[in-house]
């Protein structure tokens, strides 16, 4: 991995580290991720392996939004990005506060489910977005219960369900999106 911008030792769990995305080198890793109809809510399951390696590389170039490739006892778990909602379609849906911090996760296929997982995993990201921020904003697509149960389990407010436009620019295109709102505030996690 390259540089670790967190760490955190969970009890029971292991060492989990956060470290920004390498486009050139994750590239592969990411896509064998998002190809999977399991991450059908991500949104790039047509994308070919250069177009995942251009669109985190367009990411890295951006200083409003951030990838970061998530390590669990040195094994790639997961993906996370962050971003300043009002530099996003998503501020477009709610009134964002100062301090707010726009959050996106999808998690690695596992072998096998294994209980705490992945509420663990949301404790690190919201101790590490937190340390910084005031409030997480989550937008997982109202469709995904999975997500959404996970978000509330982990103490995360629901907020309304709302309508993300669409985007089109030269170097990316968001289709519109129904997503459900939700937030978590420093204090409440």
């Amino acid at each position: 991995m390259t540089t670790t911008v967190f760490e955190q030792v969970v009890d029971g769990f292991g060492t989990v580290r956060i470290a920004p995305v390498v486009p050139d080198r994750d590239a592969p890793l990411l896509h064998s991720w998002v190809s999977e109809d399991r991450a059908r809510f991500w949104g790039m399951q047509g994308a070919t392996l250069e177009e995942v390696r251009e669109i985190y590389a367009h990411l890295d170039s951006l200083t409003t939004h951030h990838a970061f490739l998530v390590e669990r006892d040195g094994v790639p778990v997961a993906l996370f990005q962050t971003y300043e909602p009002e530099a996003d379609r998503v501020g477009e849906c709610y009134e964002v506060r100062p301090g707010d911090l726009g959050v996106h996760l999808l998690l690695a296929p596992a072998a096998a489910p294994e209980p705490g997982f992945s509420s663990s995993l949301v404790q690190v990201f919201s101790a590490y977005a937190l340390a910084d921020h005031e409030r997480i904003v989550a937008e997982p697509d109202a469709a995904n219960e999975k997500a959404i149960a996970l978000l509330v389990r982990s103490g995360f407010a629901l907020g309304p369900e709302v309508v993300l436009p669409e985007v089109v620019l030269p170097e990316v295109h968001l289709p519109e999106k129904r997503a459900r709102l939700a937030f978590l505030s420093k204090g409440t996690s």
